[in-house]
């Protein structure tokens, strides 16, 4: 008998490639994956929230294929070509105007580049960033992430210096989410008083919505305390929005919902829907003191990757992104009310198609085995499900935008099912 795709995985690939699962997945389409033993899963990965007009859209493949016809590379240090100028047009309208774009091919590329950007137009070396922030496995993105130790540990000595403080998050420290602000804020003004000067200080980097580190939504006052600060001190603010971005939040881009407009914007994994597509969207000014040589790649702006990210715009108009919204706010009402007969202390948070449910005991430990349980059940059941959080004590659904009501219910009832086993 030939060996599964599975066996040849473990066979071909190192640990360090790691899967969430052992499935095999030979197609998708919509919201569903099918397995190469016939199985068809309701996907609430999304690839790691990475198709997010659902799998195969049409009017994305459409477009897709159309460009394969026509160029499929020429390279942007070369030449430009219209689905290039097309759509770092379209990102900065939707960024607000006066912004320049750097393409790339992959989250930790877009926010290297941007963190390359702050120290190179501030002539500073202070970076700070977040505790359970995740932002990437290259060197640089390493150091910023603080979601894991096992991500940084080997590498110890080849990082660069970064200082991590706290992200608010009320319910793991059994807070108000005024009294988390105040303190996160507090703790980095004393941060500037004992540790590096503000002055000395680069760059902030943040996730409006903690991917990895539980799917925690920064609250707004949070945001406006960190642009504060930046604009008194010079200090650039970056967004990583690699996984929150293009609709997944049930906006455009998760900040918008606060009110706070970043210095530097980082889009990856949902802007093509499958294709390896990142960009940095930052001040006009400062990418404008950028100089060529500074920051660079060979496949960034690929035309086909373009041509995908200007079909997920098309769809995310045409209705998807209102549709985040609606079945977002039917999942969460749902999860709610599944989770108020669970025997744990339980927070669903999350806005759009990003949801979290974090579990805790009643001593409030992470119930981390629940939460692999409910997953295993889940699976089973026919629903493929994620978990994050530094515990990795939190069900993380990252369904397309494109999913429909009754999709919504069949997830619903399947998670209703699974934590009964919790």
């Amino acid at each position: 008998m030939s060996p599964t795709l599975s066996e040849q995985a473990a066979r071909l690939f190192p640990p360090a490639a790691a899967r969430h699962t052992d499935l095999a997945i030979v197609s998708a389409e919509g919201a569903y994956v099918t397995t190469d033993d016939g199985r068809v899963i309701l996907d609430f990965a999304s690839g790691v929230a990475v198709t997010n007009v659902g799998h195969g859209h049409p009017a994305v493949m459409a477009r897709v294929r159309a460009q394969l016809d026509t160029l499929v590379h020429a390279g942007h240090n070369v030449g430009v070509y219209p689905t290039y100028i097309e759509l770092a047009a379209e990102l900065v309208e939707l960024a607000g105007g006066d912004r320049k774009v750097f393409f790339a091919n992959s989250g930790a590329e877009a926010l290297e580049g941007a963190v390359k950007l702050a120290l190179h137009v501030t002539g500073r070396a202070g970076l700070i960033a977040f505790k359970g922030g995740f932002h990437g496995r290259t060197l640089g993105t390493t150091a910023l992430s603080a979601s894991a130790s096992a991500y940084r540990g080997g590498y110890l000595a080849a990082l660069p210096a970064v200082n991590h403080l706290d992200y608010p998050s009320a319910f793991a420290r059994q807070e108000t989410e005024e009294a988390e602000v105040r303190r996160c804020l507090a703790q980095l003004d004393e941060y500037f008083d004992l540790v590096v000067p503000a002055d000395r200080v680069a760059a902030i980097v943040v996730e409006p919505i903690q991917g990895e580190g539980g799917y925690l939504p920064a609250p707004a006052a949070f945001l406006r305390g960190l642009r504060e600060r930046c604009d008194r001190h010079g200090i650039v603010l970056i967004f990583d929005e690699i996984q929150s971005g293009f609709g997944r939040a049930g906006d455009m881009f998760a900040y918008q919902d606060s009110g706070v407009v970043p210095d530097a914007l980082v889009l990856a994994k949902g802007i093509a829907n499958g294709f390896p597509l990142s960009a940095l969207v930052a001040n006009a000014e400062l990418m404008q003191r950028w100089p060529a040589g500074a920051h660079g790649g060979t496949f960034g702006g690929n035309p086909v990757a373009c041509a995908a990210a200007l079909g997920v715009l098309e769809v995310l108009r045409d209705g998807a992104l209102a549709n985040a919204r609606t079945v977002g706010a039917r999942l969460r009402d749902g999860l709610a009310d599944i989770a108020r007969h669970l025997p744990y202390r339980t927070d669903v948070r999350g806005r759009g198609v990003m949801l979290g449910v974090e579990l805790r005991h009643n001593d409030h430990t992470p119930a981390v085995e629940a939460v692999a349980r409910v997953r295993a059940a889940a699976l089973e059941s026919g629903l493929l499900v994620l978990s994050c959080g530094v515990h990795r004590n939190v069900l993380r659904l990252m369904p397309p935008t494109t999913l429909t009501a009754a999709e919504a219910d069949s997830a619903l009832d399947i998670l209703a099912k699974a934590m009964t086993v919790a």
